[in-house]
């Protein structure tokens, strides 16, 4: 490795030396930069999941616009729409079609007494152009009374429940004390708010949550004429309807908005982010109390180079060298521990944990950044210092 390093910076690789001359100290630091970048992985993995989960329903439907409640800050939660707006909106320029979904929460109960919680969707079974290609293609067999599309990664349930509907046969299950048969499937998983996914028609939902009504919807999606654009419709929306009642968007912007809320103002997403921050400051303290201890026991070598005429770029370099082997050095184990973390993760929550190729790029450029900001912070007692001062 020093021959590696000596032909990488054209000179000998004293960081390297230093900080392998104690392999017990560089052991430790090694472990504690490891450790540091395990925590803003495992931060980054759960706020990743927590954002995967609140786009998720979105990619269900096919839609430019939606309609919501003008007190709904996501998907789930405010108000319902009066669907009298689902008729205004029909005849402003440019709005071509629409249809209501109902969104609930409903209770699966298994024959053994445990139970998982699906975010259902009442969908307007007679038109197929408001749902993704997966679910328009099963939307018939939601037409008879009862039946419904379920999520086979739903949390709380074996897989190997699902073994006889995947080959053809249909699954029966319980929702408030309704039973409901299972005829088609859907791969979502578990997230933050519901342990799976369900989709049934709009009849059936009314069944199994008798305080909601046809009339009004969870929200309202529309889509614009060909070749509009769906920004200059949702003004003229705005212009239309109560905005004091109703809020519109496009859905793209629906979306977004949801998760700007949801990382930002639930405090689920506020203690994640702070997880991140703290993980980069307990790099910084790590990797600075590694580099500040190594200047102080080098201090007389540093003086001595002073004293012949090196400057404080010379030290800094050193610094950063170190700097730069224990970020990348500290990083792979992080990186791989990691990786067994979101799989066990994943198997044993279902949250769509996964580690990314940008997640791992980010992570390690800010690994290097810090170690370098703690490397220069560490030199800083050699800017100005005389060298007689340091003997």
């Amino acid at each position: 490795m020093s021959g590696v390093l000596a032909a990488l910076f054209g000179r000998l690789p004293i960081g390297w030396l230093q900080l392998t001359h104690s392999r017990t100290r560089f052991a430790a630091a090694l472990a504690g930069v490891s450790f540091a970048t395990i925590l803003v992985f495992m931060q980054l993995g759960i706020l990743g999941a927590l954002n995967q989960s609140t786009i998720a329903p979105y990619d269900h439907f096919r839609a430019d616009i939606m309609i919501s409640s003008e007190d709904a800050n996501t998907l789930t939660d405010g108000g319902n729409v009066a669907r009298t707006r689902l008729f205004q909106a029909l005849g402003v320029p440019g709005v071509a079609e629409g249809a209501p979904i109902l969104i609930g929460d409903l209770v699966l109960q298994m024959p053994d007494g445990s139970s998982s919680s699906l975010q259902t969707f009442g969908l307007n079974v007679t038109d197929a152009r408001f749902v993704s290609p997966e679910t328009a293609s099963q939307m018939d067999l939601l037409r008879q009374e009862n039946h419904a599309l379920i999520d086979t990664a739903t949390r709380g349930i074996p897989a190997e429940a699902f073994d006889g509907l995947l080959a053809g046969s249909p699954f029966p299950f319980e929702i408030q004390g309704t039973t409901l048969t299972a005829v088609g499937t859907l791969q979502v998983g578990g997230g933050f708010t519901a342990d799976g996914t369900l989709f049934v028609s709009e009849q059936t939902f009314l069944r199994t949550s008798p305080n909601r009504a046809a009339g009004a919807p969870s929200h309202i999606l529309l889509n614009v004429d060909e070749g509009a654009d769906p920004a200059i419709v949702v003004e003229r929306l705005r212009a239309t309807l109560p905005m004091d009642a109703v809020k519109v968007q496009t859905l793209k912007d629906a979306a977004a908005a949801d998760l700007a809320y949801q990382t930002t103002e639930r405090p689920t997403g506020i203690i994640f982010g702070f997880g991140v921050v703290i993980g980069i400051i307990v790099g910084i303290v790590i990797v600075y109390q590694v580099l500040s201890t190594d200047v102080a026991d080098h201090l007389k070598e540093y003086a001595t180079f002073k004293a012949m005429g090196y400057g404080q770029t010379f030290f800094l370099g050193i610094v950063l060298e170190e700097a730069l082997v224990l970020a990348i050095f500290g990083f792979i184990p992080g990186l791989l521990v990691s990786l067994g973390l979101y799989a066990g993760m994943s198997s044993l929550t279902g949250l769509p944990v996964a580690m990314t190729p940008d997640r791992i790029a980010m992570v390690f450029v800010g690994t290097v950044a810090a170690c370098a900001l703690s490397g220069a912070i560490a030199t800083r007692r050699l800017a100005a210092a005389n060298p007689a001062d340091l003997f």
